[in-house]
C-alpha cells in the first residue's frame, strides 16, 4: 500500500487552579480575568485559514476562553461563564510539528499566567463540581438555539470536562472512507481511551474510577466527529457522527473527542499515531455510528486493570503497528504507548498516588 499523507491538529482544553489554592472555574474566576491573559498573547493572522473564529469573536487566537455562552432574547451575547482555556494548533503535516506547536503555546501561556494568581493543571473533570447548573434557565431564544444539534443540546455537560480534540485528515480518503473511519473509531473508543484517563476525582475526592469524564460524557456526546463538505453523506445520529464543515480546512477532518486531557503533549503524539494506525488498518471489523455509553462507563471505572479491557487495547496496538509498519516515527511513538499499556498505566494512576501521599492535585487537597 502506498504511504498516505496525513495532516494533524490538536485542540487542548486547559483547567486552572489558584496559586493560593483551590480549583479555578466559573464560580471563582471571571471571563474578563481569563480574557485579560489571552489579550496579551500574540495574534497571528496566518492562523485563520486553519482555525475557526466563531460567531462571537472569542476565538480570535490560538488561545481562547472556553465556557458556556448566555444570550438575550434577541440572540445578543450577555456573558460567558468560563470553565478554563483552550489552545488550538494550526494544521500541520506531521505529528512532531503538531506536538511542538502545542508545547510552545503552552509555554507562552504559562509565562503569562505566572503574572497572575492562576496556573495550568491537567485534569479531565472538575474535581469539586460535577454539574454545571444553567442559571437563570434558558430563555426562548436560547432554547431554540440549543436545539440546533445534539451537541448544542448537551453543551452544558462540557463545563465539567476537559479533554482534547485530536484531529487527523488524509486527502487520499474520500468522504465515504472518512465516515467509515469515524465509525471505526467510535466502535473502538472504549479500548482507546483508557490510555489517557486523568479524571479520578469528582465532588471533592476520588470517586472509585479513573475517568469521570468518560463516565459522564461519552455516549451522550460523540467519541468521534467527521466533517464533510456539504449535506450529502450526513448521518442522522444522536450524538452526531458527521457535521458540515464550517470552513474549507475542516473538510475531511476526523476529530477524535473521547480522550481525557493529558499532562504531556508527547502523549497526545503517541495517541495520534495510534489513531492513524487504526484508521489505516484494514482488519478491524467493528463499526458504530454512536458510542456505546454503557461500555464507556464500565471502562471508565476499571481502566487497563481489567484483563478484558487490557486485551482489547492490546489488539488495537497490534493492528496499528501492522498498519504503520513503514512509518518509523509512528512506530517509535507506539512503542512508548505500548510500554504504558504493559504497565497498565494512565495519568490517573499517578494522580491518585500523589493524592494518597498527601499532595494537592488540581487544587484538591486530601
Amino acid at each position: 500500500m502506498p504511504e498516505r499523507a496525513f495532516r494533524y491538529g490538536i485542540e487542548h482544553e486547559i483547567a486552572l487552579v489558584h496559586v493560593s489554592g483551590g480549583f479555578a472555574d466559573y464560580t471563582t474566576t471571571t471571563f474578563d480575568e481569563l480574557q485579560a491573559v489571552v489579550d496579551v498573547l500574540p495574534e497571528d493572522p496566518a492562523d485563520y485559514p486553519d482555525l475557526r473564529v466563531g460567531d462571537q469573536g472569542i476565538k480570535r487566537k490560538r488561545w481562547y476562553v472556553e465556557g458556556y455562552e448566555r444570550f438575550d432574547e434577541r440572540g445578543g451575547l450577555v456573558r460567558c461563564d468560563p470553565k478554563g482555556l483552550e489552545i488550538r494548533t494550526r494544521i500541520h503535516d506531521s505529528i512532531e510539528d503538531t506536538v511542538a506547536a502545542l508545547s510552545a503555546d503552552l509555554q507562552l501561556l504559562d509565562a503569562e499566567l505566572a503574572r497572575t494568581g492562576l496556573r495550568t493543571t491537567t485534569i479531565a473533570f472538575n474535581p469539586v463540581r460535577s454539574e454545571y447548573r444553567i442559571e437563570p434557565p434558558l430563555n426562548a431564544w436560547e432554547q431554540a438555539h440549543r436545539q440546533d444539534s445534539p451537541e448544542e443540546r448537551t453543551a452544558h455537560l462540557h463545563m465539567s470536562t476537559y479533554g482534547p480534540d485530536l484531529n487527523l485528515s488524509c486527502a487520499d480518503l474520500d468522504e465515504r472512507a472518512v465516515v467509515d473511519a469515524g465509525r471505526k473509531l467510535t466502535h473502538y473508543s472504549p479500548w482507546l481511551v483508557p490510555l489517557s484517563f486523568s479524571s479520578p476525582f469528582r465532588d471533592g475526592g476520588p470517586w472509585g474510577g479513573l475517568s469521570a469524564r468518560t463516565a459522564v460524557r461519552t455516549g451522550v456526546r460523540p467519541a468521534a466527529l467527521v466533517f464533510l463538505s456539504g449535506p450529502d453523506g450526513q448521518l442522522d445520529a444522536d450524538p452526531s457522527l458527521t457535521q458540515v464543515a464550517r470552513l474549507p480546512a475542516e473538510v475531511g477532518r476526523i476529530e477524535f473527542k473521547a480522550f481525557d486531557a493529558c499532562p504531556d503533549p508527547e502523549l497526545y503524539g503517541e495517541l495520534l499515531s495510534l489513531l492513524t494506525g487504526v484508521v489505516l488498518d484494514e482488519t478491524l471489523p467493528g463499526r458504530r455510528t454512536t458510542p456505546d455509553a454503557g461500555l464507556h462507563k464500565h471502562v471508565a471505572g476499571v481502566g487497563l486493570a481489567d484483563d478484558d479491557v487490557h486485551a482489547g487495547t492490546g489488539e488495537l496496538l497490534d493492528a496499528a503497528e501492522r498498519a504503520l509498519a513503514d512509518r518509523p516515527a509512528d512506530l517509535t511513538r507506539l512503542a512508548r504507548l505500548r510500554e504504558r499499556w504493559l504497565r497498565r498505566e494512565s495519568p490517573a494512576d499517578a494522580m491518585l498516588a500523589l493524592y494518597r501521599a498527601g499532595e494537592p492535585v488540581a487544587g484538591l487537597r486530601p
